[in-house]
């Protein structure tokens, strides 16, 4: 790929995320208290874009999706320019409202359930994707599963990512896929198909294990030894070059000259953590600045839990992200 390029495009997935803290998550037909509120944006494309942008202002982020023309869109559309995401392909359509999220997040853990909405996440194709003029280096596509048209088969391709990704791959572009924990058989079906047209993927230890057919998490405790053996199962059987699993007590990183890392996560004090929502894509926006940066992969594995340990300090996605010196400086680590 030619040299000159630089910055991602960050494709798929934007999302409004209507964040509530409850006292204690509820038994069916019981009562929980909201002890607090907030919104923003989220969405794989959305939170991954505005990390990039925090940890470094001067990297370049093209937006891709597709908002409902309401008071929503506007939200997710004005935060994108704010922080100086491109969006001239960010479309906008009055045919459904803007995708979004209920996030009840408990506040004493932090863990949080999700309830979706896909409004215009349905009425995306891969129509609303164009290549032809971008000077980036890589894409950031997801979310697999969501998306209604996406999700189907489009133009002889399994589903519409495939399409995406090919194109992305015929246009220059290095590809990352990121995942959503849904289903296993369905998140199964629906990746399996993008593996050759993917160079990175980054998912988590309920993910990896999806798409390997692999038990990473038995009796609800993660597995690393069974998502090293996942990670390696799909690196061997596609076009990818890293897969990289994370996970509440660390991270493992196989690529295709067969080393393999494994790192444990930046402690953060219970009483600091505001939500664990935005982490995932938070550990992505790390490690894929350092891919592209050309650092050592056990130093961009050393960002990418800076960056998630930054992010669990806000309730919000992206809320306490900050520049790469600060959060490699905030974990005890420092630049290669």
């Amino acid at each position: 790929m030619s040299g000159q390029r630089r910055g991602f495009v960050c494709g798929g997935s934007w999302a409004l995320d209507r964040i509530k803290i409850v006292d204690h998550w509820p038994v069916e037909e019981k009562l929980a208290r909201i002890t607090g509120t907030d919104q923003q944006g989220g969405g794989s494309a959305h939170n991954f874009g505005v990390d990039m942008r925090k940890l470094d202002p001067t990297m370049p982020v093209d937006a891709i999706g597709l908002l409902g023309d309401d008071p929503d869109g506007d939200f997710l559309y004005d935060r994108a320019a704010e922080v100086g995401i491109d969006t001239t392909q960010l479309h906008r359509t009055g045919d459904a409202v803007t995708s979004y999220t209920d996030v009840m997040t408990v506040a004493d853990s932090g863990k949080r359930t999700f309830f979706h909405h896909p409004g215009t996440s349905d009425l995306l194709t891969p129509d609303h994707f164009d290549f032809t003029s971008t000077t980036c280096r890589i894409l950031h596509l997801g979310l697999l599963g969501i998306h209604r048209r996406m999700d189907a088969p489009w133009a002889g391709d399994a589903n519409g990512w495939v399409t995406v990704l090919k194109h992305a791959k015929a246009a220059g572009l290095d590809t990352n896929l990121e995942l959503v924990s849904i289903e296993s058989e369905r998140l199964h079906q629906i990746s399996r198909p993008c593996l050759p047209y993917a160079d990175t993927l980054i998912a988590n230890d309920h993910e990896i294990g999806s798409v390997a057919s692999v038990a990473t998490v038995v009796d609800g405790r993660t597995d690393p030894d069974r998502c090293r053996e996942a990670a390696l199962a799909v690196l061997g059987e596609g076009a990818l070059r890293l897969v990289a699993v994370h996970f509440p007590e660390g991270a493992i990183c196989a690529t295709r000259d067969g080393e393999v890392f494994e790192s444990s996560s930046v402690a953060v004090p219970v009483d600091e953590i505001g939500s664990t929502v935005g982490a995932g894509d938070a550990f992505a926006a790390g490690m894929l600045y350092a891919v592209h940066e050309g650092w050592p992969i056990r130093i961009a594995m050393e960002l990418a839990h800076a960056t998630a340990a930054m992010s669990l300090r806000s309730r919000t996605t992206v809320g306490s992200v900050e520049d790469v010196d600060t959060c490699l400086e905030s974990a005890g680590f420092t630049r290669p």
